[in-house]
């Protein structure tokens, strides 16, 4: 006779300015991220926010709902972007451009 598995161990998170949601759950086998965000009870903590709205991620790598997690797998809720990357990429190449000592400032 074999040991039942243990559950699934995920984890979902929600990062705020301010502070950051953390819930450990365990999942069946099989389970997804949108099984996961609802296990979490995500909705209840956060009425108003859409979990899907800028999208959810693994570690990082972008997932839909239907993506299968796997043991130790991070689902992170994300906000709306603050700045633009472009815009900032931009702004500092002008910055750098217009604070460049020329040849006799370099060491």
């Amino acid at each position: 006779m074999t040991a039942p598995e243990p559950g699934l161990q995920v984890e979902v998170c929600y990062v705020q300015p301010d502070a950051a949601w953390l819930c450990p759950l365990v999942l069946d086998a099989g389970a997804t991220v949108a099984d996961a965000i609802a296990a979490s009870g995500f909705v209840q903590v956060f009425p108003g926010v859409d979990p899907f709205a800028h999208g959810v991620s693994v570690y990082g790598v972008l997932r839909g709902p239907e993506h299968v997690l796997v043991a130790e797998d991070r689902v992170e809720i994300l906000r709306p972007l603050r700045f633009d990357p472009m815009e900032s990429r931009r702004r500092r190449a002008e910055h750098k451009a217009t604070n460049t000592p020329g040849p006799r400032g370099r060491r």
